[in-house]
């Protein structure tokens, strides 16, 4: 009988390896709790993980009871599902939803593994722009959770092309199956129309200094299909910057810039406006949602909406300013600083 070769895994090229997909423990860092809390303790994220933020706060109002149905509007990881249906207690169900198929099928099988069987957790793949459907299937909820923010996984991962500071294809999708992406995206708007999207989107100060750049760039024919490409423009485009305080201005309109077009390219403003609108409609009388915004566009729209809604008596109480997360929660997961969490309750 022929005896079976031990397949060896797949070990990183060297001893820091500088490929995401070589690093085997960003595809499955739970494995790996030692490095998760040291990587923790020095205040980043654990590539291909993400820190749920706010979790106490979100517990606290929320106040799930077993037997009762909840729903998370953004997956993402799972974190914030897992201790929803923990609150639970076995009795009740929390409906999860996502649009991206890549890391939504991956949280599915990490919460199963935690014993969340369908009696308990069912999720689907749709945009939380269409709860009203969710909500004909499932009937109304005790409990909503949405957080606005985009995962640690898909910024980590250059291939999503979400972050200006790892080389990759300019996507910017949540789902990469559809719609354009956002080099595609450039190529198709004026210039005009790229500046108005700067400034609307993420309050970019030197919009028209970028735009111009970026456009002249593109008409002679280099395309703006890469994060790098589009950094180097953006950083080429702050040439007026003095020289001590360009690394930083060159940070910040990256950050913003990559924010705007991904906005854009996921149609992020008007999901949430339909959200808002439907989501009276599927909570039960004294249901409660928390919302996590991480820009002042996002948090305007919230805020007018419950304010406008309870005005009206839609909503018996909603919060009288943002709730945000702790000085230590800041430190130790330094992508919670610009989160915001407002709730309503519905009368």
């Amino acid at each position: 009988m022929e005896e079976k070769q031990h397949k060896r895994r797949v070990r990183y090229s060297g001893k820091y390896p500088k490929k995401f997909e070589e690093k085997y423990k960003e595809h499955n860092p739970e494995k790996y709790k030692d490095t998760i809390e040291r990587v923790i303790s020095k205040g980043s994220t654990p590539a291909g993980m993400h820190i749920s933020i706010m979790v106490k706060e979100i517990l606290d109002f929320l106040q799930i009871k077993p037997g009762q149905q909840g729903l998370d509007c953004t997956l993402g990881y799972g974190g914030h599902t897992r201790k929803m249906l923990e609150q639970l207690q076995g009795n009740g169900c929390v409906y999860g939803l996502d649009v991206d198929p890549i890391e939504s099928a991956k949280t599915v099988e990490r919460l199963r593994g935690f014993g969340f069987g369908e009696d308990n957790f069912q999720f689907r793949l749709i945009n939380f722009a269409n709860i009203d459907k969710v909500a004909e299937e499932a009937g109304q909820f005790d409990f909503v959770l949405a957080d606005l923010g985009v995962s640690s996984m898909q910024i980590d991962n250059p291939e999503r092309g979400f972050s200006y500071k790892i080389d990759g294809p300019l996507d910017l999708r949540l789902d990469p199956k559809h719609g354009e992406s956002a080099a595609e995206r450039l190529h198709n708007i004026t210039e005009e129309e790229f500046v108005g999207m700067m400034v609307e989107n993420s309050d970019e100060p030197y919009a028209e200094e970028i735009a111009h750049k970026v456009f002249t760039l593109m008409s002679k024919g280099n395309p703006m299909d890469t994060t790098t490409a589009l950094r180097e423009a953006i950083t080429e485009a702050l040439w007026k910057v003095p020289k001590d305080e360009k690394e930083q201005a060159v940070k910040k309109s990256c950050a913003r810039v990559f924010q705007a077009l991904r906005i854009d390219v996921n149609s992020e403003f008007e999901v949430l406006y339909s959200f808002l609108e439907k989501l009276p409609g599927i909570l039960k009388p004294g249901g409660r949602v928390a919302i996590l915004t991480f820009h002042s566009g996002e948090d305007r729209l919230v805020k007018k909406s419950f304010k406008e809604l309870a005005r009206e008596g839609v909503y018996s109480e909603v919060s009288s300013d943002v709730i945000r997360p702790s000085a230590e929660e800041c430190r130790i997961n330094p992508r919670s600083k610009s989160t915001k969490m407002r709730w309503a309750i519905k009368a």
